[in-house]
């Protein structure tokens, strides 16, 4: 059936009662009601329900609003929400005072974290600082047992005593020409702590005054003046100079008449002791007037003795004033170099006496060989010379007749010929020049020599003196066949042969200390007179005074500030250092060899002792120093080097890395408004063995920011103030500096820990020499004939850069007082080359090289500003300096090496089953 109603529906509904378009448009009609229903109720219905809810909240009355928003006021009146409210309120409350309590706590919590790490701090300084007190006790116990040991307890100096005035208990000798310091000096005024005080009488006080020479007059006024040792107190005195020559011949009273002048002098007590006279000379025909006149007691200094006259030991030979009012011009002076000059020899005098002139039989040279000594061997000598000359074997130049008419002289002695200019004309084209002595043997010294001497020394010629009798200035205190050759006059027929046998490094050597002994002793009238009191000095066996320091005046700054610890700084890359000492900051000991004076420390001092110390002029482990510079209580010494320092001081195991006690170094720092750069570079040195204190030298007008904060690196930090901005301020022996040995460093030098205490422990075992880090060298241009300076990388050097250099103090004191002023004018000139004047000057005294330690050459910190050394005119001054300096110098006194040295264990491979050697020190 269904079946058959589905087929009907199909054909069109035709069956079953025969109504199929009714069931068609029935079922057409419901479809459509329902979709339009549907329409109806989704698109019109909430379209209907937004208007409702937008305009039941309009009405006007406010308190039939359902659906709008209320305040809270009326929220509140609502009894059921009325308790929320006020619970709301009072955890807000409870919350703003929950908030405001943990803001307290948080502040209170961070300064308890502050004070913890506080005391993390002190408890970590306290340690420090009882690990350096028992370091101190340790050794000081150690120091006590030595000193108990040697059993030589330190001494207070003695109380001075002072004798009468008019003390004449003086023993007398037998003759005035037995003289000598013991018999005739009188100790009691010259205790060793007096310090040497030198009364001078006034020469307008008394009538020979009016006789003297007006250039020597004004030049030994001058000098006085300046001296360290003169007082004007006479009854403290230890001894009395009177000047009374060089005096004019018109106005020069008779002997009697200044025999009685001096004896009437007040402190002359009836002979005289304890006096010195001298005659200074500035002229070749200067006489010896005081032959005739009892001097008693007195001292004598001239530049003319008979032997008669002459007491060794107790007289001084003194060389001529020549520059009496003037400095010579150390650019007029010949160059050292080239060694061998035009001629071999040179000599020009003429003999206005001779001794064989009074002689009734003339005898042959071989009579003379045979049998007795000759009267004279002037004509011998004459001969010789003459026939060297006519052989043409060498070029030689000997005249024995004047041009012009010969200055005056003494019997018997070769004047001089010629003006002063034409005589050093001639010497400059000789490398030696004959000094012929008098023919008389009784005239032990004449001004004539001497003039002969001065001016040989002054233009680089050799002396040769013939005449071994002869008594040449302060012979007892110089060694003067270092500088000159003294051959007997028997010898003439063999001095070409001499002068040909030496050779050229023999004959460097004795030009460079003709030269010294001339700068030293000879060439202005301080050094003469600084020189003869030396010369007392020394024989009656005072110490020299005390150098002058270079006072400190401090720039006030505040400090606090911790500073911090740099992670490169604890790198040692290749160096293995071991064990450091780690102690507070001392001073290095007291120089205490002061008072123990040997023969051979006064030897040494005045000659260029052999060895590490050639050509040291002033060298302050030895008591006689002509300028005094010495060291005298001054916080500094000069051990010399050379073999270990024994059981001083501490053990060798607590030195580690020295054969000398204890000690340590400063740091000298130059700055120049650079406050950032500067405090990064003190905060590196935070922390540093060895480090005894930080001097910043200010060499500003501008001071320090009043607001910078200083670091605190654990030693004291000294900010000095300069009188003017000048390189050389690098180098003064500043007084706050208590230690030895000297860190230069720039302010932006860059240096490790490591690399600074190796640095430190090699110079200590080469103490006289610049130990430093930057290399550089010089080197000859051929084509302009001059020198230069190279900074490029080279298997040699001849220059450390004192920008991170060590150095001892000492030098700090020649370079400030010693060396030619015409250096420190430069430099300041260019602004430039304090480091290549600081090379010179410890290569001309020691002859020998700088040490360059580690293999690093650039020391520069990143980023900092660049520095003068980057100015594109900087290379030109260097080359000028040195050039300028050569001339000064006379000679290119920088010496090359290739050598560096590095740790022991640098780059050494060790295995892993042994033990480091440091260790087991």
């Amino acid at each position: 059936e269904l079946m058959t109603g589905y087929t009907m529906l199909r054909n069109g509904g035709v069956g079953n009662g025969g109504q199929p378009w009714v069931l068609r448009w029935s079922s057409r009609i419901r479809l459509t009601w329902l979709s339009f229903t549907l329409f109806v109720i989704l698109v019109f219905f909430p379209l209907i329900a937004h208007y409702y809810l937008t305009t039941i909240d309009d009405a006007d009355d406010a308190g039939k609003r359902i659906f709008g928003p209320r305040t809270g006021n009326e929220l509140c009146e609502v009894k059921h929400v009325q308790d929320l409210c006020r619970i709301r309120e009072s955890v807000s409350e409870e919350l703003l005072q929950l908030e405001a309590k943990r803001q307290e706590l948080n502040s209170e919590i961070a300064k308890l974290n502050l004070k913890i790490e506080a005391c993390k701090k002190s408890i970590e300084n306290a340690k420090q600082d009882l690990l350096q007190l028992k370091n101190v006790i340790s050794q000081t116990e150690h120091s006590y047992k030595e000193l108990m040991a040697q059993n030589q307890p330190k001494l207070s100096l003695p109380i001075r005593l002072l004798p009468d005035k008019d003390d004449v208990t003086f023993p007398l000798p037998k003759s005035n020409r037995n003289c000598r310091l013991h018999n005739c000096f009188d100790y009691s005024r010259c205790p060793l702590t007096s310090g040497f005080p030198v009364y001078v009488y006034n020469s307008d006080d008394y009538p020979f005054g009016s006789s003297l020479d007006p250039l020597i007059k004004q030049a030994f006024e001058a000098t006085v003046r300046t001296n360290v040792y003169v007082t004007e107190n006479a009854n403290i005195a230890c001894v009395y100079i009177v000047l009374v020559g060089e005096m004019q011949e018109p106005v020069m009273p008779k002997p009697t008449e200044l025999e009685q002048q001096l004896h009437s002098l007040p402190y002359w007590r009836t002979d005289g002791h304890n006096h010195l006279i001298i005659n200074l000379s500035r002229k070749s025909e200067t006489q010896n007037f005081i032959y005739n006149i009892s001097t008693g007691r007195a001292m004598i200094a001239q530049s003319t003795f008979y032997d008669a006259q002459y007491r060794p030991g107790f007289d001084i030979v003194v060389s001529p004033l020549v520059h009496a009012m003037s400095e010579p011009n150390f650019l007029e002076i010949p160059p050292q170099v080239p060694v061998k000059r035009k001629y071999l020899f040179s000599f020009q005098g003429e003999k206005i006496e001779s001794l064989r002139s009074s002689l009734q039989e003339v005898r042959s040279f071989e009579e003379e060989i045979e049998g007795n000594a000759p009267a004279d061997y002037d004509d011998r000598i004459i001969t010789t010379l003459k026939a060297v000359q006519d052989s043409k074997l060498d070029f030689v130049l000997v005249e024995f007749t004047c041009k012009n008419q010969p200055k005056a002289s003494l019997p018997t002695e070769w004047a001089l010929c010629g003006e002063r200019e034409d005589r050093l004309e001639l010497l400059k084209l000789s490398t030696f020049a004959l000094i012929i002595t008098p023919g008389d043997t009784h005239l032990v010294i004449s001004a004539g020599c001497t003039m002969r001497l001065f001016e040989a020394l002054e233009v680089g010629a050799i002396p040769v003196v013939l005449g071994e009798q002869v008594q040449l200035p302060y012979n007892d205190v110089i060694r003067w066949n270092e500088a000159a050759l003294i051959i007997p006059k028997p010898r003439i027929t063999e001095v070409h042969f001499l002068l040909r046998s030496i050779s050229d490094n023999d004959l460097l050597a004795m030009r460079r200390q003709g030269r010294f002994l001339w700068e030293t002793y000879f060439s202005t009238s301080d050094n003469v007179f600084s020189t003869v009191l030396a010369i007392i000095r020394t024989r009656i066996q005072i110490p020299a005074a005390p150098i002058r320091e270079e006072p400190a005046v401090e720039i006030p700054h505040r400090s606090g500030k911790a500073a911090g610890t740099d992670p490169n700084m604890a790198d040692n890359g290749d160096l293995d250092l071991g064990p450091v000492e780690t102690e507070p900051p001392y001073a290095s000991p007291k120089y205490l060899r002061n008072f123990t004076l040997t023969a051979m420390d006064i030897y040494r001092n005045w000659n260029s002792a052999p060895g590490p110390f050639h050509l040291f002029p002033y060298t302050p482990f030895d008591p006689v120093l002509p300028s005094e510079a010495k060291f005298l209580g001054s916080g500094t010494g000069f051990r010399p080097i050379g073999g270990g320092a024994g059981g001083s001081g501490k053990e060798f195991q607590a030195a580690l890395g020295g054969n000398v006690p204890r000690e340590q170094f400063t740091v000298v720092m130059l700055t120049y408004e650079r406050e950032e750069v500067l405090m990064n570079s003190l905060e590196r040195l935070n922390g540093l063995p060895y480090l005894n204190k930080v001097v910043v030298v200010w060499n500003s007008p501008k001071l320090p920011s009043e607001d910078l904060l200083w670091p605190d690196i654990g030693v004291p930090i000294m900010v000095v103030r300069t009188e003017k901005n000048s390189l050389n301020n690098r180098f003064l022996p500043w007084d706050e500096i208590e230690t030895e040995a000297i860190l230069s460093i720039d302010d932006d030098a860059h240096l490790r820990h490591d690399e600074i205490m190796f640095g430190f422990r090699v110079w200590r075992e080469a103490r006289d020499r610049i130990v430093g880090f930057p290399g550089r060298y010089h080197a000859w241009d051929i084509p302009h004939q001059s020198w230069l300076y190279n900074s490029n990388y080279s298997c040699e050097l001849s220059m450390v850069l004192t920008g991170a250099a060590f150095f001892h103090k000492y030098y700090a004191y020649l370079y400030s007082y010693v060396m030619p002023q015409a250096i420190r004018d430069m430099v300041d000139e260019y602004i430039n080359c304090e480091d290549i004047a600081m090379n010179f000057l410890v290569s001309h005294l020691t002859r020998k090289p700088p040490i360059k330690v580690t293999s690093r050459w650039t020391f520069r910190c990143p980023g900092c500003p660049q520095a003068l050394s980057h100015d594109d005119s900087h290379f030109h001054e260097r080359h000028k300096c040195i050039n300028f300096f050569v001339k000064v110098y006379g000679y290119m006194p920088l010496l090359y090496t290739q050598f560096r040295v590095d740790s022991v264990l640098f780059k050494t491979r060790l295995p892993h089953d042994k033990t480091k050697c440091f260790k087991f020190i």
